[in-house]
């Protein structure tokens, strides 16, 4: 039987769709592939220099060979074979031709040595040629799905490939040898690349992300960490392509629009949206001045780029803002007690306030029930000026559950700052109620950084420890003990399992933000709860008056109650930042030859966030203490030692108690920060009695890795060393070093704390690999190496830390002095 169906002509020319392009790195010669066939353009794509036609299927991909002289593609009949060749440009001849796999080819690279092919197809195999016999050299298996793409590293001696399995593998060239897989992506990685300079591997799929990893696994099997991990687009991410230079990235999505990025922090800088149609293929030109994008269509576009692309303000975070502290005004107002005055539910009928710092009296409460009272006031500032605005409600027994707002001159709510999402994410295991630190579970948090911020349903809180395995997850601000704080004013609320949450960027009000495919949140001058959790269920904001002119604050139930007690004080004063500092571990019992803690916990008052220095001077004769202890910007807490020299035994527990003539009291304890241009000293409680202990029943020391061994069941290590032990960190790296026992009588377990092991680190810097029971010695053990990471943003700095351990009174070790430097910073001074 024969089918006869009728001959319909298009009504125009319809071109083949765009399936790769190249351009070349020598010439302005591109190289445009389509179905069966590759055409070399000139570069105003008027001219065709040269056309290849006949080849089997669709051509997945084409790339030039580093000196422009070769083109190689790839193409194949699906379920039957793939085939990549090697063409000579100039003459149009093919060179060579592999066939080997058993389904199309999507990738094939070239190594810039010329010597490798590497070819990727759909029957999930990549095959390694010896391009000078056109003999295959081996098959790399793993991937579980189609090798969408494959990149050779600058000097030859590496392969990464890009799967439909949701991985990047990382493949030793001249044995084979998988090195590393990248497991991070969500979905299919559709393209891969290295970034000229070899150091670092990008990739991009089917979960809209870009990601950004160090390439540390060069020789041998090594976990290269992930450094940036972008939302790009809404769509899947099809392509990635860097500039000549290094210092852009294309990115063109199913979304029909083309990024261009910072390449060194994947920063966007430039998006074209609403393209012709449906993009396949981005290159950019050899100037890096300009982009060619290819679409299923057909049709070439060559979009040039804006001359100055470089990472705007509107892209920078005010984090530098955030941390300038304000120095309090020196002459505050007379703190004026006045009392609402009904009614007083409008702007134009505002309880008008004429003094700078006020107490308000007030009840809300209303004749009518359908209608919940709100009460305004009305008050003048300069532009810049910072205020405190507070509630006491809850705290003096009443029945509101307050919230506060700031409102403009026409009575609408005043935008505080701008959130625009960079991850998304979601809560899993289990939901949060309102108050919980710890162990904040949330779906892809390997690509989250401690310091950010999570904006979680209206609340944002901020990461403050990392997750300590699968079974584990962030702890956030303060960190330790309490309750959460919350930031920006935003109110602590409960959360629920799957509920979806972000990782934000803070960007001032009016910033035009390049869409990225996530939303963009606005946060007022408004608050429910303290962030700050100082004040249980009152509220309190710190308003910035954005320009002179007259402002409203609005008090109403949250709920919105109300009654006759429903009452309330609203305190509206300048803001006057500074700090208290308490010492924790007063009239301390030290041992001889060992040490004690010591902890000093800082009040912020008005929103004071800078760090604060504790010194503690003049401690009697044969004690040692840290000093100084620095709190660091926005910590709560630091830790110190106090120890003792070693002391011939005796009998009875009392070995020297300091006589009770007056000299502990000279022990002098103060507190310092910078307030604005001023330094702020505060005197600290006394640090109090000091009683001289025998020798504990156990020791314990730390020591470099090189220290030779050490007979920890002599007295060898008991003796306290001149200086303290160094160790030297980079930001990025893990280091290790031994915790030795020396047990005078103790024989049990020693456990020195889980998240919290490391007491006085460097924020970011922490104890690693110690799994959920924590770094431990158990009853047989005298010694073991411990790990120390420091995350890659960790700045430079020097500070001493030490271990606690939860027996035999909380012993603890001498302390260490840990250096935090940069390895530029380090070779240089080598030098």
């Amino acid at each position: 039987m024969e089918l006869t169906v009728p001959d319909i002509k298009p009504f125009k020319s319809v071109q083949k769709p765009v399936t790769s392009l190249a351009w070349s790195p020598q010439t302005d010669q591109i190289a445009v592939a389509r179905f069966e066939e590759v055409k070399l353009l000139s570069h105003d794509l008027k001219k065709v220099i040269q056309s290849w036609k006949g080849l089997p299927g669709k051509v997945n991909s084409v790339r030039y060979s580093p000196d422009g002289e070769w083109l190689i593609t790839s193409s194949g009949t699906t379920g039957l074979f793939g085939q990549a060749a090697i063409w000579d440009v100039e003459s149009g001849k093919k060179l060579h031709e592999f066939v080997g796999h058993k389904d199309v080819l999507y990738a094939a690279a070239i190594s810039p040595d010329r010597k490798w092919l590497a070819t990727g197809s759909y029957d999930q195999n990549i095959i390694l040629w010896d391009i000078a016999t056109g003999k295959q050299v081996r098959s790399l298996t793993g991937h579980n799905g189609a090798i969408f793409d494959l990149a050779f590293s600058p000097d030859s001696t590496t392969l990464i490939s890009a799967s439909a399995d949701a991985t990047v593998k990382v493949w030793q060239v001249s044995t084979g040898k998988r090195l590393d897989t990248l497991s991070q992506p969500l979905k299919e990685q559709y393209s891969v690349t290295f970034s000229p300079d070899g150091n670092f591997i990008l990739a991009a799929g089917a979960d809209n992300r870009i990601r950004k990893w160090r390439f540390i696994s060069r020789t041998s099997a090594k976990i290269n960490p992930l450094i940036y991990a972008r939302f790009a687009h809404e769509n899947p991410v099809t392509q990635i392509a860097f500039s000549p230079d290094g210092k852009l990235l294309a990115s063109i999505s199913d979304d029909q629009s083309l990024k261009i990025w910072d390449a060194s922090q994947l920063i966007l800088l430039y998006v074209q949206e609403n393209l012709p149609a449906l993009p396949t293929s981005v290159v950019f030109s050899t100037d890096s001045r300009e982009t060619l994008v290819g679409y299923n269509n057909g049709l070439l576009e060559k979009i040039e780029l804006p001359r100055q692309l470089s990472p705007s303000d509107e892209t920078q975070t005010p984090t530098a803002a955030n941390n300038q502290e304000t120095a309090p005004e020196t002459q505050l107002a007379k703190t004026v007690t006045l009392k609402e005055q009904e009614p007083n539910n409008q702007p134009i009928d505002a309880t008008k306030l004429d003094s700078s710092a006020v107490v308000v009296s007030g009840v809300i409460s209303s004749d009518k029930p359908d209608q919940p009272d709100v009460d305004l006031y009305r008050f003048e500032s300069k532009a810049g000026q910072e205020w405190l605005i507070e509630t006491n409600a809850a705290r003096q027994k009443s029945k509101l559950d307050s919230k506060i707002e700031v409102l403009d001159a026409e009575g609408k709510q005043i935008p505080r700052i701008l959130l625009r999402a960079v991850r998304d994410s979601y809560f899993t295991f289990r939901g949060k109620d309102s108050n919980i630190v710890n162990d904040f579970r949330i779906q892809n948090w390997q690509e989250m950084e401690l310091n950010e911020y999570l904006y979680c349903n209206g609340e944002v809180v901020k990461l403050w420890l990392y997750p300590r395995g699968p079974d584990s997850g962030f702890n956030v601000y303060p960190g330790s003990g309490g309750k959460r704080y919350t930031y920006f004013g935003t109110s602590p609320i409960t959360h629920a399992l799957h509920e979806p949450c972000y990782i934000v960027e803070p960007h001032p009000v009016g910033t035009e933000l390049p869409p990225n495919g996530l939303p963009v949140f606005t946060i007022y001058y408004e608050n429910n709860d303290d962030g700050r959790r100082e004040l249980g269920d009152d509220s309190r904001l710190i308003f910035k008056a954005p320009q002179d002119g007259v402002y409203y604050v609005r008090v109403s139930d949250v709920r919105g109650f109300q009654g006759k007690d429903f009452h309330y004080d609203l305190t509206i004063r300048p803001r006057q930042p500074d700090f208290k500092v308490t010492l924790k571990g007063a009239n301390p019992k030290v041992n001889a030859g060992s040490g004690k803690e010591i902890e000093v916990v800082a009040d912020r008052i008005d929103g004071f966030n800078g760090p604060i220095r504790v010194d503690i001077a003049d401690v009697p004769a044969g004690f040692h203490v840290t000093s100084p202890i620095i709190i660091q910007t926005g910590h709560d807490r630091a830790y110190g030692v106090l120890s003792a020299d070693p002391v011939p035994e005796t009998s009875g527990a009392l070995v020297a108690p300091l006589p009770n003539d007056g000299r502990y009291q000279t022990v002098s304890v103060t507190a310092t920060a910078k307030i604005g241009d001023k330094e702020v000293t505060h005197p600290v409680n006394p640090l109090g009695q000091i009683k001289l202990l025998n020798k504990p029943k156990l020791i314990i020391r730390m020591v470099t890795m090189d220290t030779d061994k050490l007979d920890v069941a002599g007295d060898n290590i008991a003796e306290i060393p001149d200086k303290p032990i160094e160790l030297t960190i980079h930001p990025g790296e893990t280091i290790s070093a031994r915790v030795l026992l020396l047990r005078n009588g103790y024989q049990g377990v020693v456990s020195f704390g889980r998240e919290y092991a490391g007491r006085n680190l460097p924020h970011g810097v922490y104890v690693d690999n110690i799994g959920l029971n924590g770094l431990l010695l158990l009853d047989n053990m005298n010694e073991r190496t411990f790990y120390l990471t420091a995350a890659k943003w960790v700045p430079e700095t020097t500070r001493l830390f030490h271990l606690r351990a939860a027996q035999e009174g909380n012993q603890t070790s001498i302390p260490v002095l840990l250096h935090v430097k940069h390895k530029d910073k380090l070779a240089a001074s080598s030098n």
